[in-house]
């Protein structure tokens, strides 16, 4: 199943730290926030979760919950989490099914050699589990800043809908 901007996410079901269950409409009445990102303990990928750990009240605020997701396995995740004091879950794609379904799978060059890796790629999913954005092959530098706005841009969008359907039934 691929996935399409302004369509419903396709059926996926995975485990996050924290033994938190996430479907593709566990969250529905919140927005989404799915990061994909490479590996634990890496440079820019430490970087990122920590840029995400520093906004995390924003995004809360806004109404976001947010994972991140990779390939590495539950006691690296739940290691990567507590070093990092990081106060979101963090979803353990051994199988790589999410990261297929996501298209994050990507061949890459790293020391001369192809190797398969994730491309780092956010994902931002309405209320009602339509994926409404996505951003793909990103640098970490002001990323969580852009998908905070957008986070919040949805937020005022579905606020202003709610009160004009209120409107309408008065």
């Amino acid at each position: 199943m691929t996935l399409v901007i302004n369509k419903p996410l396709p059926e996926f079901e995975a485990v996050a730290t924290g033994d938190v269950k996430v479907t593709n409409t566990s969250h529905n009445g919140q927005i989404l926030v799915l990061y994909f990102y490479p590996k634990d303990h890496t440079p820019g990928c430490t970087t990122e979760a920590s840029q995400f750990r520093e906004m995390h009240h924003e995004f809360e605020k806004a109404g976001a919950v947010v994972f991140g997701v990779s390939r590495d396995n539950m006691k690296s995740h739940d290691d990567f989490k507590a070093k990092l004091e990081l106060p979101f879950e963090l979803i353990a794609d051994t199988e790589e099914k999410m990261c297929h379904m996501f298209g994050v799978v990507k061949n890459k060059i790293m020391y001369g050699k192809k190797v398969k890796g994730i491309e780092r790629s956010t994902f931002l999913v309405n209320q009602d589990g339509i994926l409404v954005q996505e951003w793909r092959g990103l640098k970490v530098p002001g990323h969580v800043d852009e998908v905070l706005k957008a986070v919040k841009a949805l937020k005022k969008a579905s606020a202003k809908q709610a009160s004009a359907k209120q409107a309408v039934a008065a």
